[in-house]
Parts: C-alpha cells; structure tokens; sequence
C-alpha cells in the first residue's frame, strides 16, 4: 500500500500523478475517438486535441523536474472508467445513425473534459497554496485548453444536433393525410369509420 501524503507537496505530487497517468491514458484513446468519429471536423478535433493533450503530458514532466520529483504517473482510475464507458459507446453505436453515434461520442469526450478541467483546477490550487507559482500557472495553461476543448466540442454538438434534427425530420413518414404528424380524429369521426 502506497504511503499516505503527509505534507500538502505531497499531496500535490499525488494529485500530479494522477493527472500524468489521465494524460498518457488519453494519448492512447483520442486515435481510436478519431478513428470512430464520422464528421471531418469531429475527427479533426480528436487529432487536434491528442497534440494538446501530448503538450500537456509534457509540462507536467516539466513541473515535476521543477519539483526535483521523477515524472511518474499513478493509476487514474477516474480517466479509466471515462474511457471504457467511450469505449462502449463506440461500440454501441456501430451501425448507429452517424450525427447521433458522434453526438455521443462528444458527449464521452465533454465528461473527460470536465474532468480534466477539475484535475487541473484542484492541481494549480494546490500549487499555488505551496507557492508553486511557475507550476501554478502551467497547469491554469492547462486548465484553460481542457475549458477551451469543451468549447469547441460543445460548439460541434450544436451543429450535430441540427444536422441530426434536420435528417430526421426527413427520414419521417407521410401518414398518408398529406401530413408527417398523425392527424387527429375528430369527436364522431371513429364511430362513422367503424359503422
């Protein structure tokens, strides 16, 4: 069993391991998000967002060398089970109408997102509360791109949704009254059809 942090350096190099081993996580995962993505821009986003998410790897490297630590990173089981539930939406929607399959593929990515966001935030408090500036403010750099990457995301949902609107208002069936919507049968109109 791992040693209990015992000073707030400590505990602030745990919580940067953690967030060493979310990164590594996510440079393995983002290729397969881009690759089960279906719009251009989405997989783009994905592509985009692993070379961020490298840079980001990296500084942490670098506040660890500023902490005089080695850069080593501890099983994130919160960034796990983000990804395997994006792994099983992937999945699932094999097959899937490709606006609603990449609408819940951004919707996998967004939770990740946020909790980056959080990570980042709690790390560069902690940093800041030790006097960490430098560190402070590489991981509020960080911190801004995750908020940034939810953005653009939340940005590509919007467009999604409408396509997805779009396709299926044209996918509806006529009812045959001329009309896409059931039309409503009027007091005594059932029983002259019956009779």
């Amino acid at each position: 069993m791992p040693a209990k942090p015992q000073t707030l350096e400590d505990a602030f190099v745990e919580e940067l391991r953690d967030l060493y081993d979310a990164e590594k996580q996510l440079i393995k995962a983002l290729p397969k998000m881009a690759k089960a993505a279906h719009a251009e821009q989405l997989r783009e986003a994905f592509r985009e967002h692993l070379e961020v998410t490298k840079t980001q790897a990296q500084r942490l490297e670098r506040i660890f060398e500023m902490l005089g630590q080695k850069a080593r990173s501890k099983p994130c089981k919160g960034m796990k089970g983000l990804l395997e539930e994006g792994q099983e939406i992937i999945e699932e929607d094999a097959g899937a109408q490709e606006n609603i399959a990449d609408l819940d593929l951004i919707a996998a990515a967004q939770k990740v997102e946020h909790y980056e966001i959080s990570g980042y935030g709690t790390a560069r408090t902690f940093a800041q509360a030790i006097g960490q500036k430098d560190a402070a403010q590489l991981l509020d750099e960080t911190a801004k791109e995750e908020g940034e990457a939810d953005k653009k995301l939340t940005q590509l949902a919007k467009t999604l949704y409408k396509e997805a609107f779009k396709a299926q208002r044209g996918g509806v069936r006529s009812m045959g009254n001329g009309s896409s919507r059931p039309r409503r049968v009027r007091a005594g109109e059932e029983q002259a059809a019956q009779a």
